[in-house]
């Protein structure tokens, strides 16, 4: 949801004017176009390693691919059946490494998965190929089972029964709260470390000056329609979907290229207590999700080629998301269009090299492919995938180098969450002023627990705020779990512009709660006036429009 598609108007956050006014005229060593999880982890690597730099993206902070995701943090199962053991391996020490730095976040889940008569090999072939799996990932988690069907259907009654000859469990991980605030948090620890950042702006124009070696960048603010210019040395060009089409503007040729797969998501209400991926071959043979959601569950996915990277749910996505929903679960009754309260769509861009032709669509990897224009230091970044993304930080540390960029910290731990003695000087504190007494008896978990896991070292600043007036503490909206604390350091530090980045981005409002019940919520008026000011009571009246 946005308000801007309506004409409500926008807001500029202080720090955001900030960035822009900085931006002007500045003369960097590196500017991030894109902000999705590959522009982000750029930016939070090179400015945590000292590098003079800035991220722009014409829109939200992961507002793209990067917030249409199954929210799974994954090693790659599905690429041992190509045969692609290397990339498995890779992804697996990712997901170990992702594991390690946010353990708050990226958490261990089990993987249930059923094979049916007739699918393409034995379950027994299907479990060796998860035991293989595990030992690829050093063993790091739950060790996989193989699954009897009277087992399936002792542990997960909501799955069909009929036709099911055996299945296995295995585990990976999923982000605890969103893909897009998983994604957001690295620039804001690029801004931390000193990065210029700003989301609604747009680079309209890049132009090499080979006599100074430097690229001078027009950039247009979204909000206020200000046109401004800056150089800077290097450029990293990380626009996911749209990477082809900046290459061609600015006239770079690569050897790689992308091509798009379109993916969907259904959220419904939960469909299933078992907290558990169930995990399926969809009636097409791809994999196919029942994702646990808090509340919710999601299902999906599709995987359809498309060319343009502006898609939306058809019908046919719907149905067939569905349909094989319907059929693999056993269900007090079917799932139909009503029953979905919120969509997710995005396209996965594959990272190809050549002709495609012949090749077997679902079998193309994610892999990413960094290249590079030398002779006018310009850096395009293909492909890739959220388990990856602390690889490509320190990939691009490295290129940047490789053109002349000093890195004044090249030692630098530009990652992870704020380490456990600082958490334990948190939890310390938060229980002494007995914080966890003031979670609303609905809550999901302690304030203490969320706000760590949200906030890092920032939580600090909500313990000071909720300690001076304990109606800080206060849920604003009816079935969303925000404190108004929450809402006001937000507002501070997280570039809000317009209620979707909040609802849709920052949180998971929007996709956990229906839209009809957020547009008659009575803290709605509230929140927005924290988060937008005086832009607040237009865009709500534009989304209750909508």
């Amino acid at each position: 949801m946005t308000a801007s598609g309506t004409g409500a108007p926008r807001h500029s956050p202080a720090e955001r004017e900030t960035a822009l006014a900085a931006l002007d005229g500045a003369q960097l060593d590196t500017l991030v176009v894109g902000a999705g999880i590959n522009g982000a982890v750029a930016a939070a690597a090179l400015a945590g390693a000292g590098v003079n730099m800035a991220v722009v993206d014409r829109g939200d902070f992961a507002g793209g691919v990067s917030s249409h995701s199954s929210n799974l943090a994954w090693g790659g199962i599905k690429y041992l059946e190509s045969g692609e053991w290397r990339l498995v391996r890779k992804l697996c020490q990712s997901r170990n490494r992702l594991m390690d730095a946010y353990p708050s976040t990226v958490r261990e889940i089990r993987f249930f998965t059923s094979i049916r008569k007739g699918f393409r090999m034995w379950s027994v072939f299907v479990w060796l190929g998860a035991l293989l799996y595990w030992l690829m990932g050093n063993c790091r988690m739950a060790a996989p089972r193989y699954l009897s069907t009277r087992r399936i259907r002792a542990e997960a009654p909501v799955i069909a029964a009929e036709g099911v000859v055996g299945g296995l469990e295995y585990s990976d991980c999923y982000l605890y709260d969103n893909d897009s605030r998983f994604v957001f948090n690295f620039v804001r620890q690029a801004a931390d470390a000193g990065a210029l950042a700003a989301n609604y702006v747009a680079v309209e124009g890049l132009e090499w000056l080979a006599a100074e070696a430097r690229w001078r960048a027009t950039l247009r603010d979204r909000v206020a329609n200000r046109v401004f210019t800056l150089t800077a040395r290097t450029v990293i060009n990380a626009t996911g979907a749209v990477t082809d089409l900046h290459n061609e503007r600015v006239g770079v040729a690569t050897e790689h290229r992308h091509v798009l797969s379109k993916g969907i998501h259904l959220i419904v209400d939960r469909v299933t207590p078992v907290r558990k991926v169930l995990t399926f071959f969809a009636s097409d043979g791809r994999l196919f999700f029942v994702i646990p959601m808090g509340p919710k569950t999601c299902i999906g996915t599709t995987d359809t080629p498309v060319d343009d990277p502006e898609v939306g749910v058809t019908a046919a996505d719907r149905d067939f998301v569905l349909a094989n929903a319907n059929n693999l679960l056993d269900l007090p009754q079917d799932l139909t269009p009503e029953d979905v309260i919120a969509e997710r769509v995005g396209v996965r861009p594959l990272a190809v090299a050549g002709d495609t032709a012949g090749r077997d669509w679902v079998q193309l990897s994610r892999k990413h492919q960094i290249e590079v224009d030398r002779e006018r230091a310009f850096v395009s970044v293909f492909g890739g995938k959220l388990t990856d993304c602390l690889n490509v930080g320190d990939e691009l540390v490295s290129v940047i180098a490789s053109l002349g960029v000093a890195i004044p910290k090249p030692d630098v731990r530009w990652f992870g969450e704020d380490g456990p003695r600082c958490r334990a000087k948190f939890m310390t504190r938060a229980a002494a002023m007995d914080l966890d007494a003031l979670t609303p008896a609905t809550a999901s978990e302690p304030l203490s627990v969320r706000f760590w896991r949200r906030y890092g070292r920032s939580a600090f600043d909500l313990l000071d705020v909720i300690a001076a007036d304990v109606t800080e503490a206060e849920h604003v909206l009816a079935d969303a779990e925000y404190t108004r604390a929450e809402l006001r350091l937000i507002a501070r530090r997280e570039w809000i512009v317009e209620l979707g980045d909040f609802l849709r981005r920052r949180s998971k409002i929007s996709q956990v709660v229906r839209r009809e019940v957020l547009q008659t919520d009575p803290g709605l008026e509230e929140l927005a006036h924290i988060l937008v000011g005086p832009a607040g009571a237009a865009q709500v009246a534009a989304f209750r429009q909508s």
